[in-house]
């Protein structure tokens, strides 16, 4: 009677690590298959399929980069966006041209993050345009909609500025300030808060220094500049295919 038991026993042990090593050797054969099914051809091309362009025309509008005006690869530049001469436009922003004109004017920069509009119109009846002029410095995530900022100015970090604003030369903005529609900011004055409120007015030394962040940022821009290449390297991948295997 034990024996009869004992061997029972022993075939039922003898079944079940059959069973457990038969799935073991058919889980690996699956997982064989799978990578041999998922893993790409050595002769496939990696291309890139990121959808978004930097340039973005719309209509009869192209958007205008001077030549040595340094544009980061993640831009997004659509409609009537003129950038001049020496400026810089930062990772992450975003100009939209659509309704009106964005101009960034000589040797100005619009850091990162900024999101930069124009209406059809003002409802101040200045003009409903966005205009940075010469030497202004943009603050990263700052918004700015139809307004006007003239040369050597600075815009503090995450400013709003709104239709029909105007800040005046040799004027700076702290970080984080709200203009109001219609709102001016006279020149040589500094401004905070929210709504932007006049603090006090700039010595002669701190307006001096306004073009000289610009051009520094410049300076920046250039080494920024040198990495990327003005043209796709695709054709790289394209002589690859040409090559005959033999080569």
């Amino acid at each position: 009677m034990a024996t009869s038991i004992a061997a029972r026993i022993s075939r039922k042990a003898a079944a079940s690590a059959f069973s457990a090593h038969r799935h073991v050797i058919s889980s690996r054969c699956f997982a064989t298959e799978s990578a041999k099914t998922i893993s790409p051809s050595s002769d496939r091309v990696k291309w890139d399929y990121r959808g978004q362009r930097k340039i973005i025309p719309l209509g009869q509008w192209v958007p205008k980069v001077a030549v040595d005006a340094y544009v980061a690869p993640n831009v997004v530049l659509a409609g009537q966006v003129t950038v001049y001469d020496g400026a810089s436009v930062w990772s992450g922003c975003v100009l939209r041209g659509d309704l009106n004109k964005i101009t960034v004017g000589f040797c100005s920069n619009v850091q990162e993050r900024c999101v930069i509009h124009a209406a059809w119109s003002s409802p101040t009846g200045l003009p409903a345009e966005t205009s940075i002029e010469r030497f202004v410095t943009i603050g990263a995530y700052s918004l700015l909609r139809s307004c006007t900022i003239e040369p050597e100015c600075i815009i503090g970090q995450h400013s709003i500025l709104m239709e029909g604003s105007l800040v005046e030369t040799h004027s700076i903005l702290e970080a984080g300030s709200v203009v109001p529609p219609g709102r001016r900011i006279p020149t040589g004055e500094l401004w905070a808060g929210n709504p932007a409120r006049f603090v006090r007015a700039l010595t002669h030394e701190e307006t001096l220094e306004i073009p000289k962040l610009a051009v520094a940022i410049n300076d920046l821009s250039k080494e920024h500049f040198s990495e990327f290449l003005p043209y796709s390297t695709v054709y790289l991948e394209v002589e690859k295919l040409k090559k005959s295997p033999w080569e």
